[in-house]
């Protein structure tokens, strides 16, 4: 890490004025004639004080008033008082925290950059059952891509073969690898297994997760936060009262016949006391560790504003399916109605074992399939198939119309719809034999991370879905909320968050305006569709609710370290200021004290890189 900051021209030229400020400084102390320390000082203001000069005067073209023109007036200012010393210290410390500055941005850099540098720049492509070595930048959607055991992947895909465990901890922060197989959803940069995979790719290398990451980190080190803004709308005016304070500091004591050189002196003091580095850079080092550090994390703020808007959310607002729960069926409930449920599951098993629709599969996996013929798929009812000589069909309860009527069957239907489950009924040769109910998997760190939200927020999480009244009953019953909104479309959905601070949490197309009208919007990546993402302010690429808390967690840290910053930047500004006005501050002390606070400040933030700040504990 020390190496790699001396790529920045601000840490060079910046170490550059130290060292020569260092000569002239031992120099000067040590007796050495003016012709000996003073070239020094001289290089040491050229090389530390040039940016900061030609910043300031290119600013004056605009026209604005910079904080780094003032500082360099003041160095000046000092020089010609004879006070090289004292100028020259605030030269070194001034360039010290604008190098400080931008190890923050190269930081966030590097994180772009390390982000990108795991996906493979070689792909091996299938075409017509030949393999051959592309770049992987050139696959396209619908490209066949091979990838071997210990390989990364090179895009993201869908696995059309093979079996293989995927280490997707750099994206999604998940410890323990997880099985993919036939179906599974594979992302770019993550590492490959102990198996052969055949993956079809689904998005060019561009709109990757991966890619996506990186592009939205670069634009969140960008952006501003609100309370930066407010900063730098009041630095320029705030920058001209300094400059007008110095003036009249000179010219009311001249007038009344005070000395030149400690009038000058003391003005000069005023105007590096009271100018505010330190405050300016108080609020963005804590924000963008703070993003830095979710988005190693796998929670994607999109910018230090949405970060602190996150330390400012009061509830939580969950869609309900692929939010709360995976969007993936299972069974919840058999009930065979002459009692033989090992009959029951290896007649559906048998007859969906041809079945493409998910749910077919679920049914498929009920037991060891029978052989099965005359397959048949009936679209809208289920699927028909021979097993053992025994018609069997398998399907919505719509098939209960052509069988024998059966009031105990179809009463079992009704119970299983009320509770919120999908039916599949199964019949044999016109006989209700039994009913399946299935359900949308409940995430299992849904209600762990409902209830520690709770205790963060101090209020109830709510829950807002499209589907019907009663799967919106039992999801919320399952997780724990007690506030469920059924039968919702997507305005009604954005009308009862419009105005709030609530946290909504989405992953569908028809949750993106809900996304732009929270306070804070969240999508549920890897499954989330493309206008989710767009529209969501915070990204959770590694699907855990858990990290939810955790990241409200880090985004309050952040608020309150950025306050103490200003707090601490403030009151050394101020108690430095009245001493020159009241007392006699040494121009020294001054320069030190000053500069030092905006070192300090910058410090603290950078303080929430360090992993201790992320918690996922859940009560």
């Amino acid at each position: 890490m020390f190496v790699n900051m001396f790529r920045l021209s601000d840490v060079r030229w910046a170490a550059t004025a130290l060292a020569l400020f260092a000569v002239g400084g031992i120099a000067q102390l040590s007796g050495a004639p003016a012709s000996v320390w003073l070239p020094a000082y001289l290089a040491c203001y050229a090389a530390g004080g040039w940016g900061s000069a030609w910043d300031g005067l290119s600013a004056l073209r605009k026209p604005r008033f910079e904080v780094d023109l003032l500082m360099v007036i003041a160095a000046v200012a000092a020089a010609a008082i004879g006070q090289w010393f004292d100028g020259a210290l605030l030269i070194v410390i001034f360039a010290t925290s604008g190098a400080l500055e931008a190890v923050l941005t190269e930081r966030t850099a590097d994180s772009v950059r390390s982000l990108l540098e795991h996906a493979p720049d070689r792909a091996v492509r299938i075409t017509d059952g030949r393999e051959e070595t592309v770049d992987a930048a050139a696959l396209a959607p619908g490209d066949l891509v091979l990838v071997r055991p210990g390989d990364r992947v090179p895009a993201d895909g869908t696995v059309t073969a093979g079996e293989s465990e995927v280490d997707e901890s750099t994206l999604t922060g998940e410890a323990l690898p997880g099985r993919k197989a036939l179906g599974s959803q594979v992302l770019a940069g993550t590492v490959n297994g102990t198996g052969a995979l055949e993956v079809r790719v689904d998005r060019a290398s561009a709109d990757t997760v991966l890619a996506r990451i990186a592009r939205q980190v670069e634009e969140a080190s960008e952006a501003k936060s609100k309370t930066q803004l407010t900063i730098e709308r009041v630095e320029q005016p705030y920058s001209l009262a300094v400059v007008a304070a110095t003036l009249a500091l000179i010219g009311v004591p001249l007038l009344a016949g005070a000395a030149f050189e400690p009038t000058l002196l003391r003005a000069m003091t005023f105007m590096i006391v009271a100018s505010p580095c330190a405050i300016v850079l108080a609020t963005m080092p804590p924000l963008l560790a703070a993003v830095a550090l979710a988005g190693r994390q796998g929670v994607l703020v999109k910018s230090a504003l949405m970060m602190e808007r996150l330390a400012e959310v009061d509830r939580a607002a969950f869609d309900k399916t692929g939010t709360l729960t995976t969007g993936r069926p299972e069974v919840e409930r058999i009930r065979a109605f002459d009692g033989d449920e090992a009959r029951l599951r290896r007649l559906a098993a048998a007859a969906e074992s041809r079945s493409e629709h998910p749910i077919g599969h679920v049914l498929a996996a009920l037991d060891e399939p029978a052989e099965a013929t005359e397959f048949q798929a009936m679209p809208g009812r289920g699927v028909r198939a021979v097993v053992d000589g025994v018609e069997v069909l398998v399907g919505h309860p719509v098939l209960l119309d052509d069988a024998e009527d059966d009031a105990e069957a179809r009463g079992i239907v009704a119970d299983f719809e009320a509770h919120g489950l999908t039916v599949a009924v199964v019949i044999a040769d016109k006989r209700p034999l039994g009913a399946i109910g299935l359900t949308d998997a409940v995430r299992a760190d849904a209600a762990r991370a409902i209830s520690t939200l709770k205790a963060r927020l101090g209020t109830d999480s709510r829950l807002l879905t499209g589907d019907h009244s009663a799967a919106a009953r039992r999801v919320a019953a399952a997780v724990g909320i007690g506030d469920a909104e059924a039968s919702l479309l997507p305005g009604d959905k954005a009308d009862r968050l419009a105005g709030t601070r609530t946290l909504y949490i989405g992953d569908g197309i028809n949750d993106a305006p809900a996304l732009a009208a929270s306070h804070v919007g969240a999508a549920m990546g890897g499954t989330a569709s493309d206008l989710a993402l767009q529209s969501a302010d915070v990204v959770l690429v590694g699907q855990r609710l858990t990290a939810l808390p955790a990241a409200i967690d880090l985004a309050r840290k952040a608020r309150r370290v950025a306050r103490v910053n200003l707090a601490f930047a403030a009151t050394v500004m101020a108690v430095l200021a009245a001493w020159d006005l009241f007392g006699d501050l040494p121009l020294v002390l001054g320069v030190a004290g000053h500069e030092l606070s905006t070192v300090i400040v910058g410090l603290n933030g950078l303080r929430l890189l360090s992993r201790r700040h992320w918690s996922e504990r859940v009560l």
